[in-house]
């Protein structure tokens, strides 16, 4: 048995992958810039997360091995950090780290 694994289809960069699902103009675009938005939020709650990683290990005066050593993370993981590198982490490995730093990290809904 072979599994049929070639891509019919790519949506070009720029795109709108809800068009090409079969949603009709209007809706597509609603659901696009839906998406933008929540990734939008997304990507500003890693940084502020990261933000305050970064200001931490300047306050602690530390070299990135010992940072990681403390985060309980990887050397270049830390440089990830400190250079903002947002899509390479979770928003629960952030507080993760945050949490192993002493910090406590609250949640607002509003």
């Amino acid at each position: 048995m072979t599994i049929d694994t070639k891509s019919r289809h790519i949506t070009p960069a720029g795109g709108n992958v809800f068009l090409d699902l079969g949603f009709g103009p209007e809706e597509a675009a609603a659901l696009q810039a839906e998406s933008k938005r929540v990734i939008s939020e997304k990507l500003a709650i890693k940084e502020s997360l990261m933000g305050e990683l970064a200001d931490w290990i300047s306050e602690q005066n530390l070299k990135q091995a010992d940072a990681a050593q403390i985060l309980g993370v990887t050397r270049p993981r830390v440089s990830d950090v400190i250079n903002k590198k947002s899509i390479k982490f979770t928003i629960d490995a952030l507080v993760d780290m945050l949490t192993r730093t002493g910090k406590h990290v609250r949640l607002s809904v509003q």
